[in-house]
């Protein structure tokens, strides 16, 4: 939906390309809006989030438009997807190794135990770079390789570990 725009005050609002609905409502929208920022420049498409009684930016101008096409399509608003177990994992702050070890020990696990899972793992390169890990590392991230081997070998749950690391991080 090209605009016609008069205004020769930069930034202004040369197309408006897809209004959503907001998990607002009440008038709040996200804009697909193309804007010339300064004069002789090129539109660029930005995500505008519009509301009504913003006076500021490029705002008047959006809602000038919204009042003269009351019947523009608006798209009803879809919530996101809530995360997925492995986004959630990813996204799980780091531990520090007194952190990690501590957390073992308060779900009953001690850390020879988990030394002795490293151990029994069969020889080889990826057996020495766990066992680096484990004695050397400062800090620990959930989606790291280190703590899923230690969990299986543990016959720990993602779940369980999820848990463990939760607690640990109040430590």
């Amino acid at each position: 939906m090209v605009i016609e725009n008069s205004n020769v005050e930069y930034p202004r609002v040369t197309e408006i390309l897809k209004i959503s609905d907001t998990e607002i409502g009440a008038g709040t929208y996200d804009i697909e809006v193309k804007i010339q920022w300064f004069e002789n420049t090129e539109p660029e498409l930005v995500s505008y989030r519009s509301s009504l009684n913003d006076p500021h930016g490029v705002n008047p101008q959006i809602r000038k438009w919204l009042s003269e096409n009351p019947d523009a399509p608006v798209h009803v608003y879809v919530p996101p997807q809530p995360p997925t177990s492995e986004e959630i994992r990813a996204n799980m702050p780091a531990l520090a190794a007194r952190q990690m070890r501590l957390g073992l020990v308060g779900a009953g696990v001690s850390p020879n135990e988990v030394t002795a899972a490293l151990e029994g793992l069969p020889d080889g390169l990826e057996k020495e770079a766990a066992m680096i890990e484990w004695e050397y590392a400062t800090s620990y991230h959930r989606t790291h390789p280190l703590v899923a081997t230690v969990g299986a070998a543990l016959d720990l749950t993602d779940e369980q570990i999820d848990a463990m690391w939760t607690a640990a991080l109040e430590l």
